[in-house]
């Protein structure tokens, strides 16, 4: 059994002291997803601004335990220097929580880097998996697809890609319920000449591996829905998630803007209401919840800083479907298949 899984315990721990403005959204996304979703959570942080907010929703009879913790990371605080002065912030703790079996998961909308050190530093990576990645869900036509890494690693080597893919598509399968992932390697062309040395070597690794690999895709193709998981280091990724936030946002204000200039197009928007609400759900990112951190030996779920009690609620969902779909040990069993194969090449060679 993973660690911090138990057959008896599934719920999951919520860093409430995470965030810009910590800790309300991550105590209503905790009721929410016990009242909605019926998952149990574990809220760490300060008790006396955790507990009135509680009493104030009528919680009491929920599945919400409060686990006290006094320090609290701050967004901009250096991960290295927070992780040595803080071993009793409401990360370090909630992190604790999983590892000794107390917890199935990791809910944090705190510093990204600090979030990202303290999993590695309390459950170490899956073997054979030398670095996590971040994975985010974005919306496609017929669906949603996978992009990672999103920012966990900005200089990856040709190795590292191929865990990715390894790993994005174990998500996709277990998470999104896509039977067959289809992976793309993101390039400036479809070409397998295209690209840097790396980007050649990669597409080599991944063409000759036993994933459903389509080849090179270009950027319009992370939300045309052609590839189910999309490939690339942690530097483009991370610039092609806030491009995609920032594009969702400027849409959603003009089309504000231009529905409420006269009568007659404010008479439309109301017409056209239910199909823009569709479309704000497609494209909100809190209906995803969070990227999860893959590789590391332990379910954590890294929300936006500003995430509301809507994202937290789902990222509290992700992250029970990915425990309980035991996703690190599929990867760990896949991985394993990788090293015994390359293995066998190099014997042979």
């Amino acid at each position: 059994m993973e660690r911090g899984q138990t057959a008896a315990n599934n719920r999951i721990a919520v860093d409430a002291m995470g965030g810009d403005a910590p800790p309300e959204a991550n105590v209503l996304g905790a009721i929410q997803a016990a009242r909605e979703l019926g998952i149990a959570s574990v809220l760490v942080g300060r008790e006396e601004q955790l507990r009135p907010l509680l009493e104030r929703e009528q919680a009491a009879s929920l599945p919400i335990e409060i686990r006290h913790a006094d320090e609290v990371i701050g967004m901009h605080e250096s991960p290295s220097i927070a992780l040595r002065r803080k071993k009793g912030s409401s990360l370090r703790v909630a992190a604790g929580l999983v590892k000794a079996g107390e917890a199935a998961g990791l809910v944090s909308a705190g510093n990204t880097g600090a979030v990202m050190a303290t999993a590695m530093l309390t459950w170490g990576t899956i073997p054979g998996v030398d670095r996590p990645a971040l994975a985010a869900v974005v919306p496609n036509p017929k669906g949603n697809s996978v992009i990672l890494d999103v920012g966990a690693n900005v200089d990856c080597k040709v190795h590292h890609l191929l865990q990715f893919a390894i790993m994005g598509s174990i998500f996709a399968h277990k998470i999104l319920g896509v039977g067959e992932p289809r992976v793309g390697l993101l390039n400036i062309g479809e070409e397998e000449s295209k690209g840097d040395l790396a980007a050649k070597q990669a597409h080599k690794l991944l063409k000759d591996s036993p994933l459903n690999f389509l080849g090179n895709v270009e950027g319009q193709d992370v939300f045309n829905g052609r590839a189910d998981v999309v490939v690339c280091d942690g530097f483009l990724g991370n610039v092609v998630l806030k491009v995609s936030e920032g594009l969702a946002e400027t849409i959603e204000h003009i089309l504000r803007t231009e529905l409420s200039r006269s009568v007659r197009t404010r008479l439309g928007y109301a017409l056209a209401r239910p199909a823009l609400k569709a479309f704000r759900k497609h494209v909100d990112y809190a209906e995803y919840g969070g990227a999860p951190l893959l590789g590391v030996r332990g379910t954590c779920i890294i929300c936006h800083g500003r995430s509301s009690a809507k994202a937290i609620r789902n990222a509290i969902r992700v992250a029970h479907s990915a425990a309980q779909g035991r996703i690190n040990q599929i990867i760990q069993s896949e991985i394993d298949v990788l090293r015994r194969h390359e293995v066998e090449e190099s014997a042979t060679a």
